[in-house]
């Protein structure tokens, strides 16, 4: 390929049809949005430059595209007057910001088609230049072409035009050969046409595509290349469109991790996105959803029903019906099922969150366990301690968080709460019921529940006439009132 390769990215249109206060290109499938796939896409060409053209909602579009690619030329069309507008917006701006002159291979690519990807452009690049073309476009060939600009050729098959489907006739109509929207130029003859480009048609707008026959004109050669995987051209309108092409990118990237020695038991309610990363031997179960860069090691199994955000899984951690976001689950370690892990969770190899707890900016150490019933946040808990079900971190005073930390090999009994801040020693232990509001030292048991009473004959004397009272009378309760304490262990 030529050393100078320009890539024009094409993302001004309203696209009014998504009904949404969020710009079209910014509607998000499989991680990212639209326009950040296509930017993955054009970055794997290492282009010389990359120019955005973008107009309506820029104040969304321009900064994201900058997050993604900083180097980015921003390029405003004020007016959306057709894509030929567009692309003489973005030779002037790349002019007025004096980057390098355009050269070699200038392409054309759309923010709105997802699935294109970066091999398919190498291609398509490679393609034009070894045709020594002064027009290239990305073809396909499918089924229903309605809505699409028709390719036609001559008798020889060589590319006589691109007609727009408004301005096609009955014959044209019928051609199944459509324009993508993706195309390749010769720079020099490129900068020259755009100047040349008009809009007498049925919109009223400049049209790229009409280079073509400007190219044809100076007896330069056109050719268009079919692209097998027509769904790499696909662009979303709507938003059953893009949730068609959500399905699609993400029956993509689910075959591609099984290939990759990945075990998905349903792919059909299997979610994985982009910038997910699984180990071999990793097995997923029904109704799972890997988002953001969740990186899952091997021999690991999620699910089923369990969604993970930018979390980091261990090799050989099972996670069962869990949410869990930013946090780390350690090698061998086991979570759920109905757990739910906030940021910054942090469960060491071997340890243990389980059924109905929650956990918070909570480091668990490796073979620690939380079992049962319990809210863990702000907390530190020490390798092997084990808490109690039911247990509280209290860690809000009203105002300000504080933290609680456990030692190692602490036994906490049920139902007991933690006020932090709050440090309970290694080896310590806590009795049922215990609130904790002063360190516990090491070795110690902490107990502040008062000495049990047991009033006998209650249930007849306040309860009388319940079934509870019967109960107790069958049972032989005595009917005294007298208050009569256990004896102390």
């Amino acid at each position: 390929m030529t050393d100078q390769l320009t890539v024009i990215v094409l993302a001004a249109g309203g696209g009014t049809r998504m009904k949404s206060k969020t710009m079209k290109v910014l509607h998000r499938i499989g991680g990212r949005s639209m326009i950040g796939h296509v930017l993955d896409a054009v970055g794997r060409l290492e282009p010389t430059c990359v120019c955005a053209v973008v107009g309506h909602q820029r104040e969304q579009v321009g900064p994201h595209v900058r997050e993604l690619l900083p180097e980015a030329v921003l390029a405003v069309q004020e007016e959306q007057l057709g894509t030929g507008h567009a692309v003489r917006v973005a030779l002037d701006a790349l002019a007025e910001q004096q980057v390098a002159a355009v050269a070699g291979t200038v392409l054309v690519a759309y923010g709105d088609t997802p699935l294109l990807q970066g091999a398919t452009l190498q291609w398509f690049a490679a393609q034009h230049e070894a045709a020594q073309a002064a027009v290239s476009i990305l073809s396909g060939v499918v089924e229903k072409p309605v809505g699409y600009g028709r390719i036609v050729r001559d008798e020889e098959g060589e590319v006589v035009a691109i007609v727009e489907e408004k301005d096609a006739n009955a014959d044209q109509r019928a051609i199944r050969e459509i324009n993508s929207g993706i195309l390749a130029f010769d720079a020099g003859f490129l900068t020259d046409a755009i100047t040349r480009v008009g809009n007498d048609n049925a919109k009223g707008e400049y049209y790229l595509t009409d280079a073509v026959g400007l190219a044809r004109d100076a007896g330069l050669t056109v050719a268009a290349f079919p692209v097998d995987d027509v769904w790499q051209t696909e662009g979303a309108n709507d938003r059953v469109q893009l949730a068609a092409l959500g399905r699609e990118l993400n029956r993509r990237i689910v075959d591609r991790w099984m290939r990759d020695g990945v075990t998905v038991l349903d792919p059909e309610t299997t979610w994985i996105e982009a910038d997910v990363v699984l180990a071999e031997d990793v097995t997923i179960l029904p109704g799972t959803q890997l988002l953001g860069t969740t990186v899952v090691a091997e021999d690991a199994v999620i699910g089923p029903d369990t969604t993970l955000e930018d979390c980091e899984v261990g090799a050989g951690a099972r996670v069962v019906r869990t949410h869990g976001q930013l946090a780390v689950i350690g090698e061998r370690a086991t979570v759920g099922p109905f757990s739910y892990l906030r940021p910054n969770t942090v469960l060491g190899a071997g340890g243990k969150i389980g059924a109905f707890v929650e956990t918070k900016n909570a480091e668990i150490g490796d073979g620690a366990k939380v079992p049962h019933l319990s809210y863990v946040g702000d907390a530190e808990i020490g390798e092997g301690t084990n808490i109690g079900a039911g247990t509280i971190f209290a860690n809000y005073d009203g105002v300000e968080k504080h933290r609680t930390k456990v030692g190692k090999q602490a036994r906490t009994a049920s139902n007991n709460t933690f006020v932090a801040p709050v440090t309970i020693g290694d080896g310590a232990g806590t009795g049922a019921g215990t609130v904790v509001r002063r360190d516990v030292p090491p070795g110690a048991l902490a107990v502040s529940a008062g000495q049990q009473r047991n009033l006998p004959g209650w249930a007849q004397s306040k309860r009388a006439g319940t079934p509870q009272a019967d109960a107790a009378a069958a049972a032989g309760a005595g009917a005294a009132a007298s208050e009569k304490p256990e004896p102390e262990d």
